[in-house]
């Protein structure tokens, strides 16, 4: 039963020593090392197991079906009697009249074993495998086991943990389990020989850049088998497409949607002599051994899932791989003997590759696991132990789409599931693909929305183009005669959207829905959010419900349709737009029957910018796309009223009819302010706008059009502020003129900093101190004028001025202006108005 050759052998019994005396344990062992198969059959019969279970998490099903039938290879069993699986649609466990002991499942399918049995009764050991791959469902998965075992289980049955990983920092992990012990296994690895090649530029060609590669290494026959890395299956399928090997090399791909014989071809040993290709996804970097392999080809890329924020939408996008992933893929060529390892870049660009990949926690789409927290009894995730708590933003954004779609509701400041919320919690789906199922019942349209759900969660063949997604259940009809309808795709499809069927109650129609409308109807309700239109005059254009415009290229079918129900969407590198990538055809009529639901009336009073008047509609809405509108009569002058300061506050204090009266009294007050501003209001722009009401709003009862803000006495308006008192005050202490010795009254301008008095340069003959306001506290600046009304001098000190540079202006212009008086001493001389030759 165990392989003594393999590194992990040794550290089995200390395993077992371990976990007789802790109920946590962490094993650091690299890919190969045989913990994933030897660990689990180590501790089947371990005393402290008591008979129990043991539920050994996998994140990806290939990897979970073939480490369970590796394990009961091993017993000399079928799948099902002592080892057995559970993934998605495939369920392996219970068979031949045994209870199975050892259970491999998909990480999901943990969460709703605890949701339906918090307590994992019957359970004594929870394996966490490849939890250096950090999933969204495996961390979920580690929060809940922690919670649940402090709550539920007793200390002389515990629950016992073991968190298996290839690459981790293991002390992180140790401590989240209460600094648990940590085990490493060294492993055993041959000589790998790494070679680089030219430098890695974006838009390079995979294919061009791979398959000279693979036929170079083919022709070398001591090389023997090759393991290929790429990002996905489209490269898979574009590389396989370009080779020209030999005969006797056979191709294999390998990717997690490929059919599960194909998948173990591609694993097992090749036959004696033979060699094979394995063009493989990151699938192949820690999860599954494949025999054989003497040689990798690393293209350094792959696809991994990115929640954007500003679509909603999670998206596969390329991108470099870790270090930790070069590391491991480079792995794969020295389990069997020295091996070589080619990398598709640059040595320096080797030291630029992050250290490990990101948590799928800090990148991913909360929906999902923000509804099974709730169905737990977790309002705020903090409430659980995390290695990486769920960040903020996302998890709020995530209880707003489930508040969308009904499945939360607030009571007493908290976040709770409605019932609709529970039940959608309770089918294995995205929220989005759970409300559209539960919401098909009304319509007698459940047949419809499982297939919808299925073609969702797998993904699409890259024989299927376009965005119309009538393409791809089209491709689902049985009796279509294409390959593609008798393809694995199809066949999982077919087979997902029976399981979903039998999750679901018999339907009640309520609602009749015309065929041609139903995919239309389905994806709006799954993601009212997206119910696009189209943009007047724009071809390609629309605007989605949530507010954001996407474009279509105006050569799709689609584009013909005013309305969209969007189902994916996001923008390619460089664009600033985003680009429907499925969608279907909407019927708008359908917003008076069966998507009602979703749309909400409102009465709209709002300045137009166009027409410059206020409008005053009742609007029917689906998020910010108007439906219809009628005129509303009879509005509230309180409603106006706002419409109104809302609309100043949007555009700014320069609607209102300022001018330089306005302006000036408010830069007078602004001074007292400043001097005395426990007696003195504020009256700048901002705290203007911010008290509309307090000032403006009695004064806008009748105003309607834009013409009728510019006819109101803004200074009038503004000067009301202040109490006879204050205003009697301020005349005091700013007044608006200022008399100087020749006895004219000139206008101070409050506007500048310090405030300005533009005097000829003759009326202060005699003075020898600057003139001031506020009593003697705010100097002002004089500007003193030539006889044709230019500034001579701007001073605030007129005394330094008369003894210093007035020599230099009267040499300059008493040339200039022989009939003005230009005395020696001005600070002695008559002031004046006129010339020497005219009486003052």
């Amino acid at each position: 039963m165990f392989d003594t050759d393999l590194p992990i052998y040794e550290l089995l019994e200390p395993i077992r020593q371990f976990l007789t005396c802790a109920n946590e344990l962490v094993l650091e062992a690299p890919p190969g090392a045989g913990k994933t198969t030897q660990v689990p059959l180590a501790l089947m019969h371990a005393e402290w197991l008591d008979g129990q279970r043991i539920i050994m998490l996998q994140p990806r099903r290939m990897a979970a079906r073939a480490s369970a039938q590796r394990m009961a290879q091993l017993l000399g069993e079928s799948v099902g009697v002592t080892v057995g699986y559970r993934v998605r649609g495939d369920t392996q466990v219970g068979r031949g009249g045994t209870g199975t002991r050892i259970e491999v499942v998909t990480e999901g399918i943990l969460t709703r074993m605890l949701q339906s049995d918090p307590a994992l009764d019957g359970v004594g050991l929870v394996i966490f495998d490849e939890f250096h791959e950090r999933n969204l469902d495996s961390d979920l998965g580690l929060a809940l086991v922690l919670q649940a075992r402090e709550l539920l289980r007793e200390p002389q049955d515990p629950l016992k943990i073991l968190v298996m990983s290839a690459t981790l920092d293991g002390d992180s992990v140790a401590k989240l389990l209460g600094n648990a012990p940590v085990l490493r296994c060294e492993g055993r690895q041959f000589p790998v020989a790494v070679h680089y090649r030219a430098p890695w530029r974006a838009r390079q060609s995979i294919v061009e850049r791979v398959v000279p590669e693979i036929e170079a290494l083919a022709a070398d026959e001591g090389a023997g088998s090759i393991l290929v890395f790429l990002p996905g299956q489209g490269e898979i399928e574009r590389v396989r497409n370009a080779l020209n090997l030999p005969g006797e090399i056979a191709v294999m791909p390998l990717y997690g949607a490929l059919e599960l014989s194909r998948q173990q071809a591609a694993i097992m040993s090749p036959e004696s002599g033979q060699r094979k290709v394995v063009l493989a996804t990151n699938i192949a970097e820690t999860s599954l051994t494949i025999d054989g392999i003497g040689c990798v080809i690393d293209s350094g890329l792959a696809r991994h899932p990115h929640y954007d924020q500003r679509t909603g939408m999670t998206r596969l996008t390329l991108g470099r791989i870790s270090r930790a992933s070069s590391i491991q893929r480079m792995g794969r060529a020295g389990r069997v003997g020295p091996g070589r390892c080619v990398r598709l870049w640059s040595e320096e660009q080797q030291q630029q590759l992050e250290p490990a990949s990101v948590p799928e926690i800090r990148q991913a789409d909360l929906a999902p696991l923000a509804l099974q927290l709730l169905r737990w009894g977790v309002a705020d995730p903090s409430e659980l132990q995390w290695l990486d708590v769920p960040p903020s933003g996302p998890y709020a954004r995530a209880l707003q789409l489930l508040t969308t779609l009904g499945a939360v509701h607030q009571l007493e400041g908290l976040s709770r599931l409605t019932a609709h919320g529970e039940a959608m919690a309770m089918l294995p789906l995205h929220p989005r693909l759970a409300h559209m199922l539960l919401q098909s019942v009304q319509w007698g349209l459940v047949e419809n929305a499982c297939l919808l759900a299925a073609v969702f969660s797998e993904r699409q063949p890259q024989t299927i183009t376009g965005v119309d997604i009538e393409r791809r259940l089209a491709a689902l009809d049985s009796g279509n005669a294409s390959q593609l309808s008798r393809s694995g795709w199809a066949n999982r499809v077919r087979q997902q959207a029976s399981s979903y069927r039998k999750l679901m109650l018999e339907p009640e129609r309520h609602i009749a829905v015309d065929a041609t409308d139903i995919t239309g109807l389905l994806l709006a309700t799954a993601w009212p959010d997206r119910v696009a239109r189209a943009l007047e005059g724009e071809p390609g254009r629309y605007q989605l419900s949530n507010g954001r415009q996407v474009t279509l290229g105006a050569e799709d079918e689609l584009a013909r349709n005013e309305w969209l129900a969007v189902a994916e969407l996001g923008a390619k590198s460089g664009s600033a737009t985003d680009r429907i990538y499925c969608a279907a055809a909407l019927e708008p009529m359908l917003f008076d029957h069966a998507l009602a639901g979703l749309c909400r009336v409102q009465d709209t009073i709002a300045w137009g910018d166009r027409n410059e008047r206020l409008l005053a509609q009742r609007q029917r809405l689906l998020g910010t796309l108007v439906l219809s509108s009628k005129r509303l009569e009879n509005v509230p002058v309180a409603a106006r009223s706002a419409a109104t300061m809302s609309y100043i506050r949007e555009r700014g204090l320069a609607l209102l009819p300022w001018n330089n009266d306005s302006r000036q009294w408010q830069a007078r007050v602004m001074l007292a302010h400043q001097l005395q501003p426990e007696s003195w209001p504020d009256v700048s722009d901002s705290h203007l706008v911010a008290t509309l009401e307090g000032w403006l709003q009695p004064w806008l009862d009748k105003v309607t059009r834009l013409a009728d803000l510019k006819a109101l006495d803004l200074t009038k308006i503004l000067s009301a502020q202040l109490d006879w008192n204050l205003s009697q005050q301020l005349e005091q202490l700013l007044p608006t003129k200022l008399q100087v010795p020749s006895g004219s009254g000139y206008n101070i301008d409050y506007l500048s900093d310090p405030p300005v008095l533009a005097v000829k340069l003759q009326e202060m003959f005699g003075a020898s101190d600057t003139p001031s306001v506020a009593q003697g506290k705010v100097p002002l600046m004089l500007h003193l004028l030539s006889p044709a009304q230019r500034p001579l001098q701007v001073t605030q000190d007129l005394a330094g001025f008369w003894r210093g540079s007035y020599r230099e202006v009267q040499k300059e212009m008493k040339g200039r202006y022989p009939k003005h008086p230009w005395p020696d001493k001005p600070w002695e001389a008559e002031p004046t108005r006129f010339t020497r030759h005219r009486r003052k």
